[in-house]
């Protein structure tokens, strides 16, 4: 075998071990890839079952606790209202009219399940979809507030 022949091979072998590893990894990645959407956003944008994130404002007097101990509440845009359910323990900095972003699956026609609840770590941290949408709604408190 040529000199040339054996480094097309070695070309050849190699490209093929970077393909495969380039797909080895997009497909890994594929579960963990999550959408961020505002509650406007999400009938629109978000298929039934697939895991988002929505962020959003927490309403005013919608906390409450179920029967069978999970935490329910209200995230809005200023535009739409989405419920949320979330079994869990809720961070220290989750307040109503607060900021949050919540990690779960949605379905239409029922409550967000929220398998994560993020609450803003300071007053100036808001995602930029949701901070834009608060904007047009008249109700955003931040800077450069209209």
């Amino acid at each position: 075998m040529r000199r040339r022949d054996q480094r097309l091979m070695m070309i050849g072998a190699a490209g093929a071990v970077l393909v495969l590893a380039a797909t080895l990894t997009f497909v890994g990645l594929r579960d963990s890839v999550v959408f961020f959407v505002a509650p406007s956003e999400l009938a629109e944008k978000a298929q039934a079952n697939q895991r988002v994130r929505l962020g959003g404002l927490v309403v005013e007097g919608t906390l409450r606790r179920d029967a069978d101990g999970a935490m329910r509440f209200a995230v809005t845009d200023g535009v739409t209202q989405v419920e949320v359910r979330y079994d869990g323990i809720l961070p220290d900095l989750f307040r109503e009219g607060q900021g949050i972003v919540a990690e779960g699956v949605w379905a239409p026609g029922q409550a967000f399940e929220a398998e994560r609840v993020l609450a803003k770590h300071d007053e100036t941290y808001m995602p930029r979809e949701v901070a834009e949408a608060l904007k047009q709604s008249g109700e955003w408190k931040g800077e450069g507030a209209p």
